[in-house]
């Protein structure tokens, strides 16, 4: 029977985690797409079910082994992939077979080829995909106006408080010619938000040592500030937007300031910082110094005064002094950092900093990451009070009855604020989502602003 009838074999499929895992979702829902199976909305209507997993912190891997939980008892036929794929518990055994004997199958992260084999076993193939179903830019989980660009694999760092190298292995840059297609092909879909992630935005290219690629026809450095340079001629072409996430602080980064002045790059750096006490990153095994990125947020502000900057800290860490928690809150007093997510030290399987002595009683780290917050709201408020009477560009998000939802340059989706834009008085003037718009500031508070449109 063709694909194309309703015999044609459905998928169920669960997603979890960040961006990163959502873009393999999005990979491995294309290929299914392109080799004809459907995609199921329930577990009833699905032949087989896939749960993408994150590994990361306990939490997360407690809602892994809960979605596969519900998963086996919804339907009974599931093939895991993910993060939580390479996790093994204290025995050295696989988490997920031991804990779930009844899966079908077990992949690890970025496992296209290895989760199709699974699925190709357990729920063959139609006779005849229609490859000509599936859109260049391929199957998303994302509203249609913003997409996730990733554009490396893995990374080279080994942070003590992070695993994600063991499970997704050394930085594997994709070939530039690659990246530039897949967001041209997103472009063109009508994407005008593109974001840019990895888990090392810095490092893209170091594993192949730079080499030059080509795109157009023209030579094309397989670099960070060469890619951002090119995606920004090609946003400007469609009137988009490129944010760029998981930026370590390196000094090449600084020539990218200087691509944000065109409008299309936004002027928005996620850089993970973690703390600022040189002994405490010592610890981490982070690449970086608080004195040193101190100065790098001056010389980015002097050189973009309107640029927004978000990061994320640790409270907490394993050996952490009072004194090295005041550096630190000294230091985001200083930075005066726009954006920011504070998490207590939460100790994760396989991780080395489990092993560094005075571990910080965990009331204590609760303690800290509250205040942190707290010094945090102040500082978010002031700096959200300035905007209040200024003009900004915004992409809309949704429409309804009272408005829209927006952001502005400063505000990436579900992790930063939104701007709340009032019905314009002309009943004419209608909102569009993935629609760009002028609005005036008339309000804010420490995370969102309220607009009118001009």
């Amino acid at each position: 029977m063709s694909s194309s009838t309703s015999a044609a074999p459905k998928v169920g499929f669960v997603s979890l985690g960040c961006p990163k895992a959502l873009v393999d979702s999005e990979q491995i829902l294309t290929q299914l797409r392109a080799e004809g199976y459907e995609t199921a909305k329930s577990y009833d209507g699905a032949d087989l079910v896939i749960v993408n997993t994150c590994g990361f912190i306990d939490a997360a891997v407690q809602e892994s082994l809960d979605a596969i939980g519900e998963a086996l008892h919804e339907n009974g036929k599931v093939i895991v992939t993910g993060c939580l794929g390479k996790k093994k518990d204290a025995a050295g055994d696989d988490l997920i077979q031991k804990i779930h004997p009844k899966v079908l199958a077990v992949t690890g992260p970025h496992a296209l080829a290895e989760v199709m084999d699974a699925v190709h076993v357990h729920l063959p193939k139609p006779h005849e995909p229609f490859i000509d179903l599936v859109p260049a830019h391929g199957i998303k989980l994302t509203p249609r106006h913003y997409a996730y660009l990733k554009i490396s694999e893995g990374c080279n760092h080994r942070c003590s408080f992070c695993i994600i190298p063991s499970m997704r292995g050394d930085l594997v840059s994709r070939a530039i010619a690659d990246v530039m297609l897949e967001a041209e092909n997103l472009f063109k879909a009508g994407v005008k938000e593109l974001l840019v992630i990895s888990q090392d935005t810095s490092a893209y290219g170091v594993d192949v040592k730079f080499r030059t690629g080509f795109w157009n026809g023209k030579p094309v450095r397989t670099h960070m500030t060469d890619l951002v340079k090119a995606l920004g001629e090609l946003a400007a072409q469609y009137g988009a937007w490129v944010r760029l996430h998981y930026v370590y602080p390196y000094p090449h980064v600084d020539d990218v300031i200087d691509v944000m002045q065109g409008g299309h790059v936004l002027p928005y750096l996620d850089v993970p910082l973690q703390h600022s006490h040189p002994d405490v990153l010592k610890r981490m095994k982070r690449p970086a110094n608080g004195e040193k990125n101190i100065e790098r947020i001056r010389a980015w502000r002097d050189r973009c005064p309107d640029i927004t900057i978000r990061s994320t800290f640790i409270a907490g860490f394993p050996g952490e002094t009072e004194a090295e928690f005041q550096h630190l809150l000294d230091f985001l007093q200083e930075a005066q950092i726009d954006r920011l997510g504070c998490f207590a030290y939460s100790p994760v399987d396989g991780a080395t900093a489990n092993a560094i002595e005075n571990p910080v009683p965990e009331e204590v780290r609760e303690e800290r990451r509250g205040r942190v917050m707290e010094l945090q709201e102040s500082i978010s408020k002031q700096r959200m009070q300035a905007k209040i009477g200024k003009k900004y560009k915004v992409l809309i998000d949704a429409v309804d009855k009272n408005g829209a939802t927006a952001r502005s340059a400063a505000d990436a989706p579900e992790i930063d604020g939104v701007v709340y834009v009032k019905l314009p008085y002309a009943p004419e003037q209608k909102f569009k989502v993935g629609e760009f718009i002028e609005v005036t500031v008339t309000a804010a508070d420490a995370h969102d602003l309220w607009a009118h449109a001009d």
